[in-house]
């Protein structure tokens, strides 16, 4: 406490006196006080013995009474003295003494009524501020109650926004998956009916009108499988046998605008299973439609094929923009399948999402490389998983059912607009190489046509159509008669930027 003297003080204090003893000078006054009065008496027996042994009869009894008397005197007198002495120094400490008891007891009272302003000063502080502080607590506590409890209400209404935004967006997503089946059904029985009207109109111009309907149908069918892929409905169709190879290449090339810039240059024996067959046509068909859309129009997109350990490469090659940094990271992460939210999808960057689902769904995988001819590659890798190959799995086949030409021949492009060429012709064609069943969803065998002639061995291999030549007529008859020319479908009849 401040202004309280130290523990030690007290004793410090009482020491002081014991320090402090007498000088030499008082010491020696009292040694003469005591001694001079034993002196004087001793002198004045002395005196008084030799008197009396001078004047007695005799000296010698006298003489010693006299001197034990005188020596008895002497030492009273001396005891007297000293005793005197001692009690009036026992007095002068006993004073001195009090009066430091006394000075101890007032500095003590002043401590204490010091000590006691302090204490009353500190209470006092102690109270205002414990005041202070609970009004402020009181205070911080209501408001914190009052805003925690806005905030629940306001959490309360935002929870059921949310709700009722998710109920909402399920509800859109389930109706646009709805819609998107209903879309697929309604592709896939036109495009069994315009098979049907193919088989039976022989019109040059009704023929060429018929196919060019075949393969808008099938670009829209394509759209409705995409809307399909980004609900999570069922998309495409599944087939009951895998599908080659050549007829996946074929299929994928009749869904896009610009198929007749689409060169194949090599060919593969392995076949697709039957229910990732629709998928991967499906994806391949995406990146063959961002390849010619984003390379110039007179550009060729350049397909090769590889069979590897691990499955089958499909690789796309453009001669058109090249994709920065950030606009690879962001077409390698649409293509990953990490993406389930179509929160981050515009209306204009769908096809790289619908490739990542699809890759997803069927463990494909989609990388992205510069390309040998100054654009961008596209690797798409198959899983053995997914893969067969029924050419090593059966017989040989005799030298009728001999593998068909190239899919790359400009002739068979030109002459198919919406479906290429495809053999077995049970095979998929661009959307509408074979009859569809509408209710089952799988491919039905064609009728053979009248003119195609039987295998020389007499064995069952499914004839081929081939319509090139009524096609090419067909189309030239009409440029030479129409007013306006239709022009060939290219990549700017369709405003994509699937490309980052």
């Amino acid at each position: 406490m401040p202004g309280m003297p130290a523990p030690d003080a007290p004793k410090a204090r009482l020491r002081t006196p014991l320090m402090t003893a007498p000088e030499p000078t008082g010491e020696r006054s009292a040694l003469a006080a005591a001694v001079l009065p034993a002196l004087a008496t001793a002198v004045l027996s002395g005196l008084a013995v030799a008197a009396v042994v001078a004047t007695g009869p005799s000296g010698t009894l006298a003489a010693w009474g006299g001197g034990v008397a005188a020596a008895l005197l002497c030492a009273a007198v001396a005891l007297a003295a000293h005793g005197r002495r001692t009690t009036r120094q026992a007095h002068r400490d006993l004073d001195r003494m009090s009066r430091d008891v006394d000075r101890l007891r007032h500095e003590r009272g002043l401590r204490e009524e010091e000590f006691a302003r302090e204490r009353a000063r500190l209470n006092t502080e102690l109270a205002s501020q414990r005041t202070l502080l609970t009004n402020e607590y009181t205070h911080e506590r209501e408001r914190f109650t009052s805003e925690v409890t806005r905030l629940n209400e306001a959490n309360s209404v935002l929870s059921g926004q949310v709700r009722q935004a998710t109920t909402a967006r399920d509800a859109a997503v389930s109706v646009i998956g709805n819609v998107a089946g209903r879309l697929q059904a309604l592709a896939t029985g036109m495009l069994a009916e315009l098979r049907a009207m193919e088989e039976r109109h022989t019109d040059e111009e009704v023929l060429a009108d018929l196919l060019h309907l075949d393969h808008r149908t099938a670009q829209a069918g394509r759209l409705a499988d995409s809307l399909a892929v980004l609900t999570g409905a069922r998309s495409g169709r599944r087939w009951a046998r895998p599908i080659a190879m050549e007829s996946i290449l074929r299929g994928a090339m009749g869904r896009i605008s610009g198929y007749q810039r689409v060169r194949v240059h090599a060919s593969s024996e392995a076949a697709v299973a039957g229910h990732a067959a629709e998928g991967v046509m499906h994806a391949l068909a995406e990146l063959l439609d961002n390849a010619a859309n984003f390379s110039p129009p007179t550009a060729e997109v350049h397909v090769y094929i590889e069979e590897v350990p691990s499955g089958v490469i499909i690789s796309v090659e453009d001669a058109g923009l090249v994709m920065n940094e950030v606009q690879l990271r962001r077409a390698e992460h649409a293509v990953s399948g990490a993406v389930t939210d179509l929160g981050g999808l515009s209306g204009t960057r769908l096809g790289l999402a619908v490739v990542g689902g699809l890759a997803r769904k069927y463990g494909l995988r989609v990388s992205f490389r510069p390309s040998s001819r100054g654009g961008t590659g596209v690797l798409l890798l198959i899983p053995h998983e997914i893969l067969t190959h029924p050419a090593r799995q059966s017989a040989p086949q005799p030298a009728a059912a001999a593998r068909p030409d190239p899919v790359s021949s400009p002739r068979h492009a030109a002459h198919h607009p919406s479906r290429p060429e495809i053999t077995p012709s049970w095979s998929p064609a661009a959307g509408a190489a074979t009859e569809w069943d509408p209710a089952a969803g799988t491919p039905a065998l064609p009728a053979p046509d009248a003119g195609a002639a039987a295998p020389p061995d007499g064995t069952g291999v499914l004839p081929r159509r081939r319509r090139g030549q009524a096609l090419a007529a067909a189309e030239h008859h009409r440029n030479r008669a129409a007013a306006a020319e239709r022009q060939p479908l290219t990549p700017q009849g369709r405003q994509s930027t699937d490309r980052p």
